[in-house]
């Protein structure tokens, strides 16, 4: 099992999710995250009057836990579907999982991780 946590654009989520539900990657959790990365030099930035600063990039992170068999599968969903080819793409990592349980079952590792219908 192996986790892979990818930190890609807010305006990229809607099609990685929908290209990881494509693949049967149904589940995975995710939230805004805030970071600093090589955009900060252009700190900020006037648009109609408004003042933002764009050293802080607004961005999505998923945190996907994955059977060894898709964790090639899941990385290439997100690097195609997440891609624009400018800075501030996002980031990718995979990190090995040790043990998992599903708490409503009990079931423990891989058969943890997906439903067998």
């Amino acid at each position: 099992m192996k986790k892979i946590e990818a930190i890609i654009r807010t305006s990229k989520y809607e099609e990685v999710a929908k290209a990881l539900h494509a693949i049967d990657i149904d589940f995975f959790s995710f939230w805004e995250a805030t970071g600093v990365g090589n955009e900060k030099k252009a700190l900020e930035r006037s648009y109609r009057g408004i003042y933002t600063n764009t050293a802080l990039i607004p961005r999505r992170m998923l945190t996907i836990v994955v059977r060894d068999i898709n964790v090639r599968k899941t990385v290439d969903c997100i690097l195609k579907t997440a891609y624009t080819g400018d800075l501030g793409d996002g980031k990718i990592f995979v990190s090995p999982i040790e043990e998992s349980w599903r708490i409503r079952t009990g079931e423990s590792g891989d058969d943890s991780l997906y439903t067998k219908d």
